[in-house]
């Protein structure tokens, strides 16, 4: 089961941990014995990736990821893959115990993976209160509520957490410096989901390892709320009629409104915008944290195919 869920995914997250750490440490930090320890922190955030995913095909009912059948899917898993997902977070916990139970940075590993299991299933929750399966309501589709579900879905497991334990490993927990990194990174978590909105619509199923089901699925994304903000009441009147259903001629009519708003150079413009706005707040950083650490990891995300 760890095998099929944890592996195969771009590993960016357990890549940052590692990375962050290495920008981070002191000289004398940079031993093997903590070398190792950021690797084991690095499958830590894997691991909740995949306990993520697991829970969140079943209750979108997705079909791929990673290019392969969803969990839930195979034979013999089914609806059991929901206590999969809680064997992997509970593996979280054992690997902390076993590695890190004598280290000063032992409960704030352990409180940030609380925390941000908490965040994450708080944004699951607004995610399918603002998107019930069957009950398309185009109204609750506010930039406010996209925000709200990014911040509180992705922004801080998928951005703020890998430097976050990279930070806690070296030694560093004050509030103030934290915060600073979370503001940048929270914006980062932002860019991020929207290009995943893009991709799901746009992007190419054998790259992304995924067919994009936004559009039936009654997906709060961004691409929906872009057009609901400039759609006329013709074209609005055509969403209403064709979102959230699970019909392929109904997500090509909804496709071709957004062709008409051309949501496509929208994103573009977005994308660049969004990308030299990160860049200035990294440079007006007041920390003593390397802005290198942060450019590189927007550097990495920019304009990503998957």
């Amino acid at each position: 089961m760890i095998n099929y869920n944890v592996f195969g995914g771009k590993m960016n997250r357990a890549m940052v941990v590692l990375g962050s750490f290495n920008s981070l440490a002191l000289p004398e930090q940079l031993t093997d014995k903590n070398q190792q320890k950021a690797v084991l922190l690095g499958w830590c955030v894997e691991l909740l990736q995949a306990c993520f995913l697991v829970a969140d095909d079943i209750m979108d009912q997705s079909t791929m990821r990673r290019s392969k059948p969803c969990w839930y899917k195979l034979d013999g898993v089914g609806l059991a893959g929901f206590n999969d997902a809680f064997l992997l977070y509970s593996s979280i916990h054992s690997i902390l115990r076993n590695n890190f139970r004598d280290d000063p940075c032992y409960m704030y590993l352990v409180e940030i993976f609380e925390k941000v299991l908490q965040q994450t299933t708080v944004g699951q929750s607004l995610d399918l209160l603002t998107s019930p399966t069957g009950n398309t309501d185009l109204t609750r589709f506010t930039q406010e509520r996209y925000d709200a579900i990014v911040m509180w879905k992705t922004g801080f497991y998928s951005f703020y957490m890998p430097v976050a334990l990279a930070l806690y490993l070296v030694g560093i927990y004050d509030d103030q410096t934290h915060n600073q990194a979370k503001e940048i990174l929270l914006k980062m978590g932002h860019f991020f989901q929207v290009q995943d909105d893009y991709l799901d619509c746009y992007g190419d199923p054998a790259t992304i390892g995924k067919v994009g089901t936004d559009i039936e699925e009654n997906k709060c994304s961004w691409l929906i709320v872009q057009a609901l903000a400039l759609a006329d009441q013709r074209q609005k009147k055509i969403l209403e009629i064709n979102y959230g259903r699970d019909d392929p001629n109904k997500v090509a009519v909804v496709k071709d409104v957004f062709k008409e708003l051309e949501l496509e150079s929208l994103y573009r413009k977005f994308e660049r915008e969004s990308y030299a706005n990160i860049q200035s707040d990294i440079d007006n950083l007041k920390t003593d944290l390397p802005k290198e650490l942060f450019l590189e990891y927007a550097a990495k995300i920019y304009q990503r195919e998957k």
